[in-house]
């Protein structure tokens, strides 16, 4: 069995905990989301071992290196990266019905991966700007920050499902959902540890950036995206703690900051030219 078949055989796992989880909000149903939160963990471990099966198999190739050096391995280290951050919310706060808003992001990401067209799945050697010592420390700490903010953002999303005009909802489906204050407080917690991880990203990619071009910062559309997704969560942080924001706007800037990384990653890829373009590949 190579990396691609098991990375396959994740993308499917996803979507069949996903349905389990989604299910399992619907139906109220403890088993199902058992069953959901076990085979979530197992294609996690499935992902992994495909992971490093393909770091392996670029070194049989002759030219080794981390396996996150395009779009096709940034967008499976994302899902490994919401899956391992969803599994610890999962275990600290001892609720299940977290994962119809979170593990969904996990296999959409892999399913774009494995399904869209003009992503090269290909392992291929990196090229002279990724040859860094600075490449896994980089990405890796932009990812979990990205991972962070996709569950943030699907709390955000059940936030706004389960507040009712200006009460909270408490019966039916939506009532099954924890209490808002108690999703206020993850989604604050949340983009708290995604700001952190990002923040450290854009360092070690500004350090990176210097040893590559011979500059700290060039304003490439990447970086420039990039900052300005770090000031949408500075600012929804910086009205929680001296405006006292809460609630449903913490809720929505948690879903608009979201779309600024989801452009972050694929809009400026994909719409504007920059030093990053190789990521589009």
């Amino acid at each position: 069995m190579n990396s691609s078949q098991l990375l396959g055989v994740s993308t499917l796992g996803f979507l069949l905990a996903s349905m389990l989880y989604i299910g399992a909000l619907i139906f109220r149903a403890k088993t199902v989301s058992l069953v959901a939160s076990i085979l979530t963990l197992l294609t996690f471990l499935v992902l992994t071992g495909g992971i490093g099966l393909r770091w392996y198999e670029s070194y049989q190739m002759g030219f080794g290196h981390a396996p996150l050096s395009n779009m096709y391995e940034s967008l499976v280290f994302f899902a490994w990266s919401i899956v391992i951050f969803y599994l610890v919310l999962e275990f600290k706060f001892k609720n299940r019905i977290l994962g119809a808003f979170a593990i969904p992001f996990a296999f959409v990401s892999m399913a774009y991966a494995s399904f869209a067209k003009g992503i090269n799945q290909e392992i291929a050697p990196l090229i002279p700007a990724l040859q860094s010592n600075w490449l896994i420390a980089h990405v890796m700490t932009c990812f979990i920050g990205y991972a962070a903010f996709a569950v943030a953002c699907g709390l955000g999303i059940m936030y706004l499902l389960k507040r009712d005009g200006k009460k909270e909802k408490t019966t039916g489906l939506i009532g099954t959902l924890p209490a808002l204050k108690i999703i206020d407080d993850l989604i604050h917690k949340t983009i708290i540890f995604g700001f952190l991880w990002l923040s450290v990203g854009i360092i070690t990619g500004a350090i990176w950036a210097n040893s590559a071009w011979g500059t700290y910062w060039s304003w490439d559309p990447k970086e420039t995206w990039s900052l300005i997704t770090w000031f949408v969560y500075a600012a929804t942080l910086h009205a929680r703690f001296t405006r006292g924001w809460t609630g449903k706007r913490i809720a929505w800037l948690a879903i608009i900051g979201f779309v600024s990384v989801i452009f972050t990653y694929f809009g400026v890829n994909f719409l504007l030219a920059g030093l990053h373009s190789y990521g589009s590949s």
